[in-house]
């Protein structure tokens, strides 16, 4: 048997059969107008009269299989007036038993209150079941597996799981047992629809984050972000190993954003793609493929992140790794322009987890640090590579628009010990004061054609030699821009002349206050890093000298070939660990 229960609402309803072998009765229903199934609705939008989905089969089937037990019907079997158009009536179809003659019937009341009853008389007809109030009809047996309304002898399509089972209950005050009570399938509960609403950039992120969710990694593209004071640095990972399923499910705004950064050496007028540096057969992420490096001047941002609102990024992506001061600075225009969020890291971790990264993989087989051999002697003095395997400690100087000074004691070990405000950005602001010139690449130009000593005052300008009681060279720097209060100086310099000077007064104080640190700390390695060193052999070598001759050749200065992009990989390394964590 099946009796059907109906919540205002259309949002609860039971159902309840009887095990086959109460008796062995065979109970079918079916809907009087079967057009008009879920038509009245009970005030749940999109929910039918009868608490069914809209979403179920139009005939009225339903399944049954294994049920567990129900709690009290809605309503508690109470009656109430209905402020809509009466449900479609329901024809219960009764068959004899197969051991016997008898029929039985189902009362309204028991439909009702959600469970089924089994006596030996007909019950009498209850209001409200037809379309008159009469009693239902009785359709005449029929053979095993014929249809009946489209429906089997039985009345259910049956599903391959184990038979009912019942949860007797306890009589109350010595009564008759009450009868079995059953839930339904959870199949038979009725569901929401699914939301209709996703954008389809954000369904193509969710698809694309499931799929990489399965292999622990994000999807592409993979990008990690250093926002300095005066350049951006971005590093991109290319994979080479796309499989052909890969390349067909690839969106198209993926193919392009590929296609545009490796297929370009320079964006626009100051976008730049290092291709010098490019790590290539590198596994990242489980991943093959090359890394990329590009920059391009901080105040060129707004356009980047216009080119990402264009090339609809965020479809790809709704947070990117990024560290450096900008990306505190630019937050708000990624969020409102491009649709991106900025997960923010901090700059020093980055800087070192990054370096340590891109030592440890090597520049395409060849050492990634190096120092001079003999930097005292300018003929003699040649590049080497240099094995930074076991760093700890040193000494790390990153050298950007401004300077910082960190002891690395270990991977996770390290504090800042100073910093100086002449850096990088000092040295491009001062020359473009001076010289007239617009970029660090003009500005280093002219600096590799001047002469310093034209502006600065020597040991030997005021000594007319060397001071030896201290073991000064007449040849040293004793004021920087000294000579400048003479008029007759000023005017037989030139630009170029101007330029040098400004780079060896910048170098020099980044060289001296590094040696000092050292000695203070107690460390004979000093690593030079950062964007100012970049096409700069002049103040390289000029550091080398330094921190040879006056330590007397304790201390060594050593420098990478990637100079500027370590925070930026270390952004990149964090979005695998986002991966990680989640």
């Amino acid at each position: 048997m099946l009796k059907l229960v109906s919540g205002c609402g259309g949002q609860d309803w039971a159902c309840s059969v009887a095990e086959a072998g109460l008796g062995g009765e065979e109970a079918a229903f079916e809907v009087e107008r079967p057009g008009d199934l879920g038509a009245a609705s009970c005030g749940g939008a999109g929910w039918g009269g009868a608490g069914i989905p809209d979403s179920a089969p139009a005939g009225g089937m339903l399944q049954a299989g294994a049920a567990e037990e129900l709690g009290e019907a809605v309503g508690g079997g109470e009656e109430r007036p209905a402020s809509h158009p009466p449900p479609p009536a329901l024809r219960l179809l009764n068959r004899k038993p197969q051991g016997g003659s008898e029929e039985t019937q189902t009362s309204e009341h028991d439909l009702q209150r959600g469970r089924l009853r089994r006596g030996p008389r007909a019950a009498p007809a209850a209001p409200g079941m037809g379309d008159h109030g009469g009693q239902p009809e009785r359709s005449a047996p029929h053979p095993p597996g014929a249809a009946v309304n489209g429906l089997l002898h039985n009345g259910f399509h049956q599903l391959p799981v184990q038979q009912p089972r019942f949860c007797s209950r306890a009589s109350v005050g010595g009564g008759d047992p009450a009868p079995p009570r059953l839930l339904l399938q959870p199949e038979l509960q009725p569901q929401p629809p699914p939301p209709q609403h996703d954008s389809p950039a954000k369904k193509c992120r969710l698809r694309r984050r499931m799929d990489s969710g399965k292999k622990n990694r994000p999807p592409f593209p993979w990008f990690g972000m250093d926002i300095g004071g005066t350049l951006v640095k971005l590093v991109y990972f290319e994979p080479k190993d796309i499989t052909a399923e890969e390349e067909q499910e690839e969106v198209e705004n993926l193919k392009s954003i590929r296609k545009y950064l490796t297929s370009n050496i320079a964006y626009g007028k100051t976008g730049i793609r290092d291709v010098h540096l490019e790590l290539k057969n590198l596994t990242m992420c489980g991943r093959k493929g090359n890394l990329h490096f590009i920059r391009f001047p901080s105040c060129a941002m707004h356009r980047f992140i216009q080119m990402g609102s264009e090339k609809n990024f965020s479809s790809l992506h709704t947070t990117l790794c990024a560290t450096g001061g900008g990306a505190f600075k630019f937050e708000e225009d990624f969020r409102m322009i491009a649709n991106l969020q900025l997960h923010k890291l901090d700059e020093l971790d980055c800087l070192i987890q990054g370096l340590l990264y891109v030592d440890s993989v090597g520049f395409n087989g060849k050492p990634e640090c190096y120092y001079f051999e003999n930097p005292t002697n300018p003929e003699l003095c040649q590049k080497k590579p240099y094995c930074l395997d076991n760093p700890y400690p040193m000494l790390l100087v990153n050298m950007g628009s401004g300077v910082s000074i960190l002891a690395v004691y270990s991977k996770d070990n390290y504090k800042r010990v100073t910093g100086t405000s002449l850096g990088g950005g000092t040295f491009l602001g001062l020359c473009c004061l001076l010289t007239g010139c617009e970029t660090f690449e003009e500005a280093l130009e002219m600096a590799a054609k001047g002469d310093s000593t034209n502006v600065d005052k020597l040991v030997k300008d005021i000594y007319g030699g060397d001071y030896e009681r201290f073991g000064l060279q007449g040849s040293a720097v004793a004021s920087s821009f000294g000579n400048m209060m003479s008029k007759e100086k000023r005017e037989s310099i030139s630009k170029e002349d101007l330029a040098r000077a400004t780079l060896v007064t910048i170098t020099n104080n980044i060289g001296s206050i590094a040696r000092m640190c050292a000695l203070n700390e107690n460390i004979d390695r000093v690593v030079f890093a950062g964007n100012f060193l970049r096409i700069n052999m002049v103040s390289m070598k000029l550091l080398a000298y330094a921190m040879d001759f006056w330590s007397k050749g304790q201390l060594k200065a050593l420098f990478l070939e990637h100079e500027g992009y370590f925070g930026a990989v270390g952004a990149l390394l964090e979005l695998f660990k986002m991966t990680d964590d989640q």
